[in-house]
């Protein structure tokens, strides 16, 4: 496990702080995918004690991310085509059904999203093209007035984040994620919610074809350049 992680400041409670460290490293891929991980290793670099290492990996194998290493101790869950392809699949229902309750409750989303998501996707940091995306979609379940959209769709998200970055590294395809974001918010803008759902739905599908195609070639090619994750 070559990733080095910072120490963390004294505090009374660090489970957070190691929590998302971790999931960091695991999206970004620092952490790729079947490393296995060392709690004392973990908890030496962060400097903490391995209590806070333990429960951050509980959570992290509750969300699927880490799994039982053969032998003993905990290895990054290796990713899956097909289980990618699902949790598209689901995303799509839960992205159209908030764009259309996002339109027919007449809310409007901040253009300031979809300017800050251009700067992002013409920059060259994975994790904040990853973060403008999250943010983006996160305004539409807000906007749906359903908070179990938006804590369904968190759930997902966690997964997305790692392969968000097979796409977001071809410059053609920031550009059309953004130019597909912006008609998504001009459908919500409009109060159109039929049309709002067809296109969130039609932007999930899009995503899970350029991440499935790219997802398979790199597990397909070991040797070929590593597939960096994000949202």
């Amino acid at each position: 496990m070559p990733t080095s992680f910072a120490q963390l400041p004294a505090r009374l409670d660090y489970v957070d702080a190691v929590y998302k460290a971790l999931l960091d490293a695991i999206t970004d891929g620092s952490l790729a995918p079947g490393v296995r991980i060392t709690q004392e290793q973990i908890a030496e670099q962060m400097n903490v004690s391995r209590s806070p290492v333990l429960q951050a990996l509980r959570l992290l194998k509750k969300d699927g991310l880490v799994q039982d290493a053969p032998g003993r101790g905990v290895q990054v869950t290796p990713l899956s085509v097909d289980w990618i392809a699902k949790v598209y699949e689901v995303r799509g229902v839960l992205d159209a059904l908030a764009a259309r309750l996002a339109a027919e409750r007449g809310a409007h989303l901040d253009r300031q999203l979809i300017e800050a998501g251009r700067r992002a996707s013409r920059g060259t940091d994975v994790r904040a093209m990853i973060d403008a995306d999250l943010a983006f979609h996160t305004a539409i379940y807000e906007a749906s007035g359903n908070e179990l959209i938006h804590r369904s769709a968190h759930l997902h998200w966690v997964h997305l984040r790692r392969v968000m970055g097979a796409v977001l590294q071809v410059s053609t395809q920031r550009k059309n994620i953004w130019d597909e974001h912006a008609a998504i918010a001009k459908a919500i803008d409009a109060g159109d919610g039929r049309l709002a759902a067809s296109m969130a739905e039609r932007h999930a599908s899009n995503a899970r074809e350029n991440v499935v195609l790219r997802l398979g070639r790199v597990l397909e090619a070991p040797l070929a350049a590593p597939l960096h994750a994000a949202a």
